[in-house]
């Protein structure tokens, strides 16, 4: 369920002479830190960053420098600390989130890709890259922004990627990303999960998704997710794995023997996502750590 946004921090008014680089940020990082806005530094940074069409380091470069902020770029950059104050994701701000080696295009109605994904997305990289073809397909199945599927594609050079999207929102910034990145062997779908790809069936090598997987009773902490995110991507109905079941039995359609199935899922549901696949008949199951040492992945092998 939707919540009232959080009421922003007061913007301070921009002074007529907007003083140096390291100024601002330093100005910009306390206002998102008294708002609760975790790595408020960062955020300012980039922020700054933004509206001086730079990069982190070169807004870290001007600040030694001892640059002075263009008056035009501090008074783009009021409005955005605003809703950045009222907690709304800094990708949906710039307009970007970075992931392995892409900018991939997000905002309103697609869910912002995250860090831990991209171990996610190295597991079906890695299992892509074993197969001993020529042109090995994969699926990403609910592909959001694309994060998946063009990761695929772009590290996996030579294999062919089916990405489906339901969501009509979703949809529009997929295909902004798939032509923004320029893959030519990615190839788009309008579908529902259930329904995708029937005519792939039997020869997929690695069958991916990044699916809802939150109980529906257990709303994230964070604002930027909680208020942000579309809830489509978010909840995965009681116990949170409805999508994973779905996703068990048409992965078994799609999947040719020996192909490999990986799914993202919380913390808590490894060993609930491992009996599902191997209820189904899947082989080989395996839950799988991200960075920060918590289970985030679970793959398991067709037979």
């Amino acid at each position: 369920m939707r919540e009232t946004l959080p009421a922003p921090v007061p913007a301070t008014p921009a002074p007529a002479t907007p003083g140096s680089v390291a100024d601002v940020v330093r100005a910009v990082a306390a206002r998102l830190a008294s708002a609760g806005v975790p790595d408020a530094h960062v955020d300012a940074e980039l922020l700054v960053a933004h509206v001086l069409d730079s990069s982190r380091g070169g807004v870290q470069a001007a600040a030694i420098r001892g640059d002075r902020m263009p008056e035009s770029a501090a008074a783009a950059l009021t409005p955005l600390v605003d809703r950045r104050c009222a907690r709304e994701p800094l990708q949906h701000l710039t307009g970007l989130a970075p992931f392995r080696s892409m900018e991939l295009a997000v905002g309103p109605g697609v869910f912002v890709p995250r860090p831990e994904t991209e171990m996610v997305a190295q597991l079906a990289i890695d299992a892509l890259r074993s197969v001993a073809s020529e042109n090995p397909i994969a699926v990403d199945l609910g592909t959001g922004s694309g994060a998946i599927a063009l990761a695929l594609a772009t590290e996996v050079p030579h294999a062919r990627v089916y990405a489906a999207e339901n969501s009509v929102d979703a949809f529009i910034w997929t295909k902004e990303n798939v032509a923004r990145i320029g893959a030519r062997n990615v190839t788009l779908a309008f579908i529902d999960l259930a329904d995708a790809f029937p005519e792939l069936d039997g020869t997929v090598s690695v069958v991916a998704s990044n699916p809802p997987y939150v109980p529906d009773d257990a709303i994230p902490r964070d604002p930027e997710v909680r208020l942000f995110d579309p809830p489509a991507a978010l909840y995965g109905g009681p116990d949170g794995l409805d999508a994973v079941r779905q996703l068990s039995r048409v992965g078994l359609r799609l999947a040719h023997p020996g192909g490999t199935i990986v799914i993202e899922h919380g913390e808590w549901q490894g060993a609930a996502i491992r009996e599902i696949l191997a209820a189904d008949g899947w082989r080989a199951a395996a839950t799988h750590p991200d960075l920060t040492a918590r289970d985030r992945a679970t793959t398991a092998v067709r037979p």
